[in-house]
């Protein structure tokens, strides 16, 4: 007999989270009583809500014996690398930044980091000063800081990118220094914005813990480049940090790089996007749109995930949801005064009363004014939008919104909803802020939507302008095979800032990626 049975099994809500009944049910579908297993082993937690009532399907192993030492870990160990030859330089503590450090210190390189915002619990406190007095510090904010956009807005770690590196091990990495060992579990595993910058600073003690360095409030103002060979960076203490390559790694609005990239001669690239609106639902009309009853019970906040094909002068787009939070609250993403700029986030808990999604329509490279701005024209696209929403708003952090009703009818809002935007709201009309045709794609987006979730398209709900940041509007090229770029020795273009990344697990994986190529090439 195999010491291990893989089991899978429908359940009810009420017995899949129940730790007591979950662990009686999978023995009985294993053919065993109390006692004759050793050990328990979820592996995959998912909700089926198609039917007439939502299931949950478990996938575990029940061990007869006792089960290998590495489902347990520590899984991951970092020598020490205060004294190694090789160094390498990244720039941007996000998740590729951070992940590319610990996988360096794994190769024997000692890694020196740079972050232009600050650590996670200074970051907190210019956050306080942008949600309740709305001052924007352009070196610290939801973008910049300690662990990137993610850390203070969300912490999803769902990705596609299943052949960019190894998810369960990204995953590993983050149960390993402090994050729930669910996320190993669910289907779309979530950290939670009040628990992620304990791990992103046990991340960044790791790093420190090897011999690697981290600097905060250390702006890159400068590069130094020696004969297309990249060798290292100005900041703006005037600084200069050399080192054997540099991971280039500063997330999707650090728009001063892109502008000293442009201006040095760096080849750079406009790359596609998409723009839109934030939509605010009470989690109540998605719990019963999705789960079809009344209380959710033990299951968590609904969420929904949506697309549509637009028409519009005779050009196709498409129409999506976008990090879509599930009880959760939309926030503040400026990095710069004079623009309004949001995103949402959710707790572990996910226990808001609002839902909200990213609602946006693509942006391609035609809808660009490339004849003017260059590679740049997707960043004065995202400026222009944000701007005029920061003017017609009142030239604060207040957002401008309408409901969603009365949007789709072209009529301003009398009155707005209570929202999770702890700025305030300003009734404005949306097109003035997106354009006659970024509008009418998101309402023939919306249109649809409404046909798919009983109560959507209503002015139950209402949007909040403008979600831009959805990704980088440049891309920063490099080989396919050696990660490098094309033209610049010893730069490593990584992540979402170069346009090679997603989202928290994606980048992770490219950082990681960027480190071996470094390691190898360098």
């Amino acid at each position: 007999m195999s010491d291990r049975k893989e089991i899978e099994v429908l359940l009810p809500p009420e017995v899949a989270y129940d730790e007591f009944a979950r662990y009686r049910a999978l023995l009985d579908a294993a053919g065993l009583q109390p006692g004759q297993a050793d050990f328990v082993h979820l592996k995959r937690r998912s909700i089926d809500a198609r039917g007439r009532q939502p299931l949950v399907r478990l996938r575990a192993d029940v061990w007869l014996t006792p089960p290998p030492r590495d489902i347990f870990g520590p899984w991951f160990h970092y020598p020490d690398v205060s004294e190694a030859k090789r160094t390498v330089l990244i720039v941007g503590a996000g998740p590729a930044g951070l992940f590319a450090a610990l996988r360096a210190i794994e190769l024997g390189i000692k890694p020196i980091v740079v972050e232009r915002g600050k650590d996670v619990r200074t970051r907190r406190r210019d956050l306080a000063a942008l949600n309740k007095e709305h001052i924007v510090n352009p070196d610290s904010n939801y973008c910049f800081g300690e662990g990137g956009a993610g850390t203070y807005s969300d912490g999803k770690l769902y990705t596609r990118s299943t052949k960019r590196g190894d998810i369960q091990r990204i995953l590993r990495i983050l149960v390993q220094h402090g994050a729930t060992p669910e996320i190993l579990v669910d289907a779309h595993p979530h950290i939670g914005t009040n628990k992620l910058p304990l791990v992103v600073a046990a991340l960044r003690d790791s790093v420190r813990q090897a011999g690697g360095e981290v600097r905060f409030d250390t702006r890159v103002t400068d590069l130094i480049l020696e004969q297309q060979h990249l060798r290292g960076i100005v900041t703006a203490a005037g600084e200069t940090i050399e080192a054997d390559g540099v991971v280039l790694a500063t997330g999707h609005s650090a728009r001063d790089i892109y502008e000293l990239l442009h201006r040095r001669g760096v080849l750079i690239e406009a790359k596609p996007f998409a723009l839109g609106v934030r939509v605010e639902h009470p989690q109540a009309l998605i719990d019963q749109a999705q789960y079809r009853r009344t209380d959710r019970g033990q299951l968590p906040a609904a969420s929904y995930s949506l697309v549509h094909q637009t028409q519009w002068k005779g050009k196709q787009r498409g129409v999506f949801s976008f990090c879509m939070c599930p009880g959760g609250f939309i926030v503040p993403a400026a990095t710069s005064p004079g623009e309004v700029v949001v995103n949402g986030m959710s707790p572990s808990r996910r226990d808001s009363r609002f839902a909200n999604s990213g609602i946006v329509a693509a942006i391609e490279l035609e809808d660009m004014d490339l004849a003017q701005h260059g590679p740049l024209a997707g960043l004065r696209l995202q400026q222009e939008i944000e701007q005029r929403a920061c003017t017609l708003a009142g030239n604060t952090q207040l957002a401008p919104a309408q409901r969603l009703g009365d949007f789709l009818k072209n009529k301003v809002s009398p009155e707005l909803l209570e929202t999770s935007y702890q700025p305030g709201l300003v009734p404005v009309r949306m097109d003035d802020v997106l354009g006659a045709g970024l509008a009418e794609r998101l309402r023939q987006g919306f249109r649809d939507f409404g046909k798919k979730i009983p109560g959507y398209a209503t002015n139950a709900a209402q949007i909040v302008g403008v979600e831009s940041r959805t990704s980088s509007p440049v891309r920063i090229p490099r080989d396919r095979d050696t990660l490098q770029h094309p033209e610049i020795k010893g730069l490593f273009p990584c992540g979402e800032g170069a346009g090679y990344a997603g989202g928290i697990v994606s980048a992770a994986m490219d950082g990681e990626r960027c480190a071996e190529a470094m390691a190898t090439l360098v």
